[in-house]
């Protein structure tokens, strides 16, 4: 038994980790892919194309033998879908046009403040000390962090735009955790996961549809690899990584070492898009992660 324990806490910490890299990697790759002309809309919607068959398959198991979804989950399935996957996506894209990948991280990484303050809206009571001071750490991370962009930029209204944009993305985020938890419970993680991700990928190719032409979806090739990549390194693999990794470690552990995500997105922005790093970057990042991590602290304790 411990030896069986300690095995699955192994893989646990490896699947969380490989998520947590999945997910920040994938700004970078959006920041790859713009040099090239490609428009936000339609790296999104070959980003979930290259994804939509795993949805599928996954989608298609876990559904076999399960009971049919009555009208009230799939509205909550269609919400949660246009909050969470199609959403926090448009915006998050659109914003990436405009800011570093570095600071894109740090914004979408208040999101676990933002569903902290929907609950504490949706119950009507006031902060702690200790959630209050989270929410300050981040924000003021965020600050310097916004600060740093600032300083740097030719267009600061360019860098407010941006900023904004991927703020809505981390509010789409935040409703469609806060809202998803009922549904989950319901349907199980990889049937929720699947269905939501396979109508926000509806919702995507209707919003290219309505916005771009069939041309668009002609681009070079390294646009095809960097939206592959998105769809399966970035998109597929650790939205299940991070499902599995819950189910051996818990969601508390999975959000902490999830906090790798900013510093590596920081590394890798640093590395291959040589965006310059900064005292008031990483000090921003050292706030928000902590920050995090005290709302982390709140939840496990």
């Amino acid at each position: 038994m411990p030896g069986g324990s300690q095995s699955t806490g192994r893989a646990g910490m490896a699947l969380a980790i490989l998520a947590a890299f999945g997910f920040s990697f994938k700004a970078i790759l959006v920041k790859l892919a713009y040099p090239y002309g490609v428009d936000a809309i339609t790296l999104l919607a070959l980003r979930m194309a290259f994804a939509l068959p795993v949805f599928l398959w996954v989608g298609w198991r876990a559904s076999r033998g399960m009971p049919a979804l009555s009208a009230r989950e799939w509205l909550g399935l269609i919400l949660m879908g246009l909050a969470g996957y199609y959403g926090a996506s448009v915006f998050d894209f659109l914003g990436l046009q405009h800011i570093s990948a570095g600071l894109e991280r740090l914004i979408l990484f208040t999101y676990p403040t933002l569903t902290l303050l929907f609950g504490m809206a949706l119950t009507r009571r006031l902060a702690t000390r200790r959630e209050a001071a989270a929410l300050a750490l981040c924000y003021i991370g965020i600050g310097a962090a916004f600060w740093h962009d600032l300083e740097l930029a030719d267009d600061a209204a360019a860098i407010w735009l941006g900023s904004g944009l991927v703020f809505g993305s981390a509010l789409c985020y935040a409703i469609y955790l806060t809202g998803s938890a009922r549904l989950i419970a319901r349907l199980g993680t990889a049937r929720f996961a699947a269905l939501a991700t396979l109508i926000s990928t509806a919702a995507v190719f209707g919003h290219f549809a309505a916005t771009q032409p069939v041309a668009r979806l002609v681009q070079p090739w390294p646009v095809y690899g960097y939206a592959l990549a998105m769809g399966l390194l970035c998109t597929a693999l650790p939205v299940f990584a991070q499902s599995a990794a819950i189910r051996r470690l818990g969601s508390a552990r999975v959000a902490l070492v999830s906090m790798l995500g900013p510093l590596a997105t920081i590394g890798f922005a640093g590395l291959l898009l040589d965006e310059p790093l900064s005292l008031a970057q990483l000090l921003g990042a050292a706030l928000v992660i902590a920050g995090i991590a005290l709302v982390g602290g709140r939840r496990t304790g």
